[in-house]
């Protein structure tokens, strides 16, 4: 089957690495006069991939990280403004379901698969990218990655790594890939809510001092130390350790369960208000 070319899956012995190729992909789609696929092209890409990945038992362990000097940012803005990939495509009933459906497949999959993840945060994981490092088992960061859930804070800014975004009313989202569904379970419930509404930006190391991700390492040392924590996870009893994910991620499932669709709807709410009238409502709160 040919691999899309949003990632890229490798195998080597007992170990499959999936590797988003993003940077590239929105390189090759902002050089086109119109998308080729709508802007959530990489969530059922990454839905298919895990879901082959939880049926082959040759696997054990998966690790997820990115290219091109980060994990996972969203699109530029201009992605958002051009073709299919302006916020209306979601108005389209089948488009909607394909991104509502297949956000809620890849993390209830990354949930349940019985194979642990090991997210190698190689660098900035904002957005989607912050969620999907927390939808893993274990994260192993770039001590410089910079993580942040940018939604609430603009959807449009053009520097999503800065210190402060200021939101506004014309381009705050509901934080609904996963980042109301999975922030709160790392965090406390201030710090989750300071994380997603004002968009708190957090660097690995910050992470890692907090007890939030496992390890925050100097870019150099990144790949050694993921290595080392696959080694181990493969010293353990194939049996034991996927059951042993099973049973302490029944909380995460449930929470998922709770949560997930109904971030995922008032995203898409979000989406369609900013789409129909920018500046409406401001107007009308003022």
């Amino acid at each position: 089957m040919k691999q899309p070319d949003t990632l890229t899956v490798t195998r080597k012995k007992q170990v499959a690495t999936i590797t988003m190729q993003f940077g590239r992909t929105v390189k090759k789609e902002m050089a086109k006069t119109a998308t080729r696929r709508p802007l959530s092209w990489e969530h059922p890409d990454l839905a298919d991939a895990f879901s082959r990945l939880r049926e082959d038992d040759s696997v054990r362990v998966i690790v997820l990280t990115g290219s091109e000097g980060q994990f996972k940012v969203p699109a530029p803005r201009a992605s958002y403004e051009k073709g299919k990939g302006r916020l209306s495509h979601l108005a389209d009933a089948t488009t909607a379901w394909k991104v509502f459906s297949s956000i809620i497949r890849l993390h209830q999959t990354m949930a349940e698969i019985e194979k642990p993840i090991v997210a190698k945060v190689n660098g900035d994981a904002i957005g989607f990218g912050s969620s999907i490092a927390f939808a893993s088992d274990l994260i192993v960061a770039n001590e410089d990655a910079m993580f942040m859930d940018h939604h609430m804070g603009g959807l449009f800014e053009s520097n999503y790594a800065g210190t402060r975004m200021q939101g506004g009313h014309e381009s705050s989202s509901v934080p609904g890939d996963g980042g109301l569904a999975l922030v709160p379970l790392h965090m406390s419930p201030c710090k989750a809510k300071e994380y997603l509404m004002l968009a708190k930006p957090y660097s690995a190391a910050d992470l890692e001092r907090l007890g939030i991700i496992n390890y925050a390492v100097p870019a150099r040392e990144l790949d050694a130390k993921v290595d080392e924590i696959v080694e181990r996870l493969l010293a353990r009893g194939a049996y034991a350790l996927a059951m042993a994910k099973r049973v302490a991620n029944r909380r995460v499932v449930d929470h998922l369960n709770m949560t997930l669709d109904a971030g995922i709807g008032y995203e898409m709410v979000s989406f369609l208000q900013l789409e129909q009238g920018r500046g409406k409502e401001k107007k009308q709160l003022d």
